[in-house]
């Protein structure tokens, strides 16, 4: 396939090239030939014109002129005696032809009209005849044959050379064409291969080379996306693996006698089995999101009594880690359509974060207001703050800016992917700041 886009460039160029130079050629040749013919005829036409006039002014009449000028044409240097003159005829004041062409027959007469396109005669202000042009071309004489043909020779070897020319440039065109085809064709069946991280050189800054540029870019993100496809599968994995063990073991141990059925080992088990529960619909939930199909039930929502309720759920727990919860949204703010539920485990899992994060006797604030055409709810905490490193990770799916708390506490790394993707359901927007050491703000934006 290489070679052949090669072959079909390098053909296309050449018959261009050669069809152009041809064609330049044989209009150079033609015109060259049109302009000397044109010279040759106006040259001889004048001296045509030169001596019949001498010859009438001479004779008086153009009685003999025919033979006259017959031996004096044959009789110059250069001329074959076996040659006809120029083909001009004469015609005397009469429309008599007294020097025939091919064109005028000697002794016809020709039409007044004729007789007025041709060229008069005047001797001593008196019209004696008149040259008519023939329309056959000027006869040349070997020195004037020669000059032509050697002009043509020298055109058609310019030809030839611009035609070697062409055939070098049209190779290094079609390869400097071919071989970022080529590059990418064998990084294309490198990534099929399943070699995703493939980089092409950007040889040029024309479409070539933006689809060498746009070709880089998306093997770098197929491969990103592979390398998170999968830590998230050995994520999956992880959590899936750490409570089957455990109910595994129980029920090993219970199987075997080694232990018995207490309610307080039933209710181990039994919070395992939620643990799985939950990262099964969590799962759901995100793949109901990436295909469009999570199915929102939306109503107008009070936003102060929103998070009213999601203050009311969270604030024994704060309590009881020394931290304050506040609430700050006016009552003035308007009621916007929302999937209740689904925003509220949003805000959960927003205020279940900021309470892991915080330390004793800090601050959870959650606010709203309006921004321009928008209702703006955030969620302030006063803890450590995150990383620069982990902030434009932290709403990828089982990213944990802490990995020794990996499954601490039921968590499984998916819950701001959730939230984000709840959002965005909404045709909302979610971001996070989060100056190091100074606390961490996430901004939720909904269309108002």
């Amino acid at each position: 396939m290489r070679s052949s886009l090669r072959l079909k460039l390098i053909f296309t160029f050449l018959i261009i090239s050669i069809a152009g130079t041809i064609l330049t050629a044989w209009v150079v040749r033609f015109s060259n030939e049109q302009a000397f013919d044109a010279l040759l005829r106006e040259q001889q036409q004048d001296e045509f014109v030169s001596n019949v006039l001498a010859f009438y002014e001479s004779n008086g009449s153009w009685e003999g002129v025919e033979q006259t000028l017959d031996i004096q044409f044959s009789s110059e240097p250069g001329n074959d005696p076996s040659e006809k003159p120029p083909p001009f005829a004469l015609a005397d004041m009469n429309g008599r032809i007294v020097i025939p062409t091919r064109q005028f027959a000697l002794d016809s007469i020709v039409p007044p009209d004729v007789l007025a396109d041709g060229i008069p005669l005047e001797v001593d202000g008196m019209q004696v005849g008149a040259v008519l042009v023939d329309d056959q071309p000027p006869p040349r004489n070997p020195a004037e044959e020669a000059f032509v043909v050697q002009t043509n020779r020298a055109l058609w070897i310019g030809a030839l050379g611009a035609t070697a020319v062409a055939i070098v440039l049209a190779v290094f065109m079609a390869r400097t064409l071919a071989r970022p085809l080529q590059e990418l064709s064998h990084a294309s069946r490198q990534m099929a291969q399943g070699n995703l991280q493939q980089t092409v050189p950007v040889r040029t800054q024309d479409e070539l080379g933006e689809l060498a540029a746009a070709f880089n870019q998306m093997s770098a993100e197929l491969d990103q996306a592979n390398q998170a496809r999968r830590q998230m599968t050995a994520d999956i994995a992880h959590d899936l693996r750490t409570p089957l063990t455990v109910l595994s073991g129980y029920l090993e141990a219970m199987e075997d006698g080694t232990l018995a059925p207490t309610p307080a080992r039933l209710a181990l088990m039994q919070q395992e089995v939620q643990t799985l529960q939950q990262l099964v619909t969590d799962l759901r939930t995100l793949s109901l999101a990436d295909t469009g199909k999570l199915a929102l039930h939306k109503e107008p929502t009070s936003i102060a009594d929103l998070l009213t309720q999601v203050h009311n759920t969270f604030v024994h727990q704060a309590t009881q880690q020394e931290i304050s919860l506040i609430v700050e949204a006016g009552a003035d703010l308007p009621d916007i359509l929302l999937d209740v539920a689904r925003m509220r485990q949003v805000l959960g899992n927003l205020v279940s974060n900021a309470l892991r994060y915080t330390p004793i006797g800090g601050t959870i604030t959650l606010a709203a207001n309006m921004m321009d055409d928008a209702l703006r709810i955030t969620i302030t905490d006063t803890g450590s703050g995150i990383s620069e490193a982990d902030l434009p990770h932290i709403f990828n799916r089982f990213y944990r800016s802490d990995r020794s708390r990996q499954g601490e506490d039921g968590e499984s790394g998916l819950g701001l992917a959730i939230a984000k993707s709840l959002v965005v359901a909404h045709n909302g927007n979610i971001a996070v700041t989060s100056p190091q050491g100074k606390g961490t703000t996430f901004t939720i934006s909904l269309p108002a």
